[in-house]
């Protein structure tokens, strides 16, 4: 059912997603649907949660297998960007407002959905090391993912046009993250914001 939802989800989008369309191409009734799924809004929470599964799995292998540290932190971006571009449907429903808050239903204290928090973690161990500035983790994880969350979405939409293209970018993006929370910078003062 989530392979055939995220199917209509790449060729037609959202909007186009019904419990009754999945169950016609799966050849079942829509009270068979019923039965997993309440309505349209549980499938596509369905499928943001696989995704976020997938992406927390996808960061957790990247910062391990990349040595932790500076090179795993670059090597997790680069595992983001990827995640995006290779499984489009589930990114965009879920960031890309599909969803309404509570929607991703979980069982209490389910973390396999939560790649934020492996970010923070990463960051946190780095922090630990000496690597990176100790501002507030949250804080800075936020501000990571902001700048590979942009990354990605400009290569959906289609403003990176080519694999090289997005891949540079990232690179780009990753170096520059990883310079500019290191602690080996020189603490400048705060400008207020006007």
């Amino acid at each position: 059912m989530l392979r055939e939802a995220v199917r209509t989800l790449q060729k037609r989008g959202a909007s186009a997603l019904t419990l009754r369309g999945v169950g016609e191409k799966l050849g079942v009734s829509r009270t068979a649907l019923y039965r997993h799924f309440s309505n349209k809004e549980a499938l596509l929470g369905a499928v943001a949660a696989e995704g976020f599964r997938t992406l927390r799995s996808e960061l957790a292998k990247a910062w391990n297998e990349g040595g932790r540290g500076h090179a795993g932190f670059e090597a997790m971006g680069t595992a983001y960007v990827r995640f995006a571009v290779k499984h489009p449907a589930h990114y965009r429903v879920m960031f890309g407002g599909v969803l309404r808050s509570g929607e991703l239903a979980l069982p209490e204290g389910d973390q396999s959905v939560d790649a934020f928090g492996v970010l923070v973690e990463a960051l946190v161990d780095q922090q630990t090391q000496g690597l990176v500035r100790p501002d507030d983790p949250h804080q800075l994880a936020l501000f990571v993912w902001s700048v590979v969350h942009g990354v990605s979405m400009l290569a959906l939409d289609g403003v990176l046009k080519t694999p090289a293209e997005i891949e540079a970018l990232s690179r780009y993006a990753n170096e520059r993250l990883t310079a500019g929370i290191a602690t080996s910078l020189v603490e400048r003062p705060q400008v207020p914001l006007p």
